[in-house]
């Protein structure tokens, strides 16, 4: 299938270049993601959605492992290659994820003998707000086990902000990164 709207190419424009490095996380060498050089089309909305991306993914209350937990269970229930491939490629193990429960955020369950009770509580809850887009009684009481409120909060944000970005990756057809990690789940959206 093609992608819906082309991402800009090189040679940038000097407010698109300095817009696309605003994107990636600094020292990085690759090329601007594909996501973001769609992004950038609409320069206004990609410079609102810049500063909380980035607050969420560098800044964080939650530990780089659990966000990028949440991060890549939203992206396989949301059956997003792109976003799940490009952070098991390059934050999943950073953040201590084991190759394990990397394979796991797509193909496993939250009560598989990898998960700590915390890490549970997290995957519980991004699943239940999968389905149901709420979160029950015992979910909450579950993460506010392990989570503060300032974790809570921002747990929730993260869950719905890559569930916004699993859909725009999705409803483009934007095709993973050559050098992202292969989604295990053969399921197509």
């Amino acid at each position: 299938m093609k992608q819906r709207i082309d991402g800009v190419t090189p040679p940038y424009e000097p407010e698109t270049e300095q817009a696309l490095r605003r994107w990636m996380p600094p020292g990085v060498t690759v090329d601007p993601l594909m996501l973001f050089r769609v992004l950038v089309r609409h320069p206004d909305l990609a410079a609102s959605m810049q500063p909380l991306g980035s607050r969420l993914l560098m800044h964080g209350r939650l530990s780089d492992a659990d966000r990028e937990l949440v991060i890549n269970r939203v992206a396989a229930r949301s059956v997003c290659a792109y976003e799940w491939g490009v952070h098991t490629a390059v934050y999943a193990e950073a953040a201590g994820l084991t190759q394990e429960q990397i394979a796991l955020t797509a193909t496993g369950a939250p009560d598989d003998a990898a998960w700590s009770p915390r890490q549970r509580a997290l995957l519980r809850a991004v699943d239940e707000l999968h389905d149901t887009a709420r979160l029950s009684d015992p979910a909450w009481a579950e993460l506010r086990a392990h989570l503060g409120e300032e974790e809570c909060l921002e747990f929730l944000v993260l869950a719905g902000w890559y569930r916004t970005i699993a859909y725009v990756l999705n409803g483009l057809r934007i095709e993973p990164e050559p050098w992202a990690r292969e989604f295990p789940l053969e399921r197509e959206a």
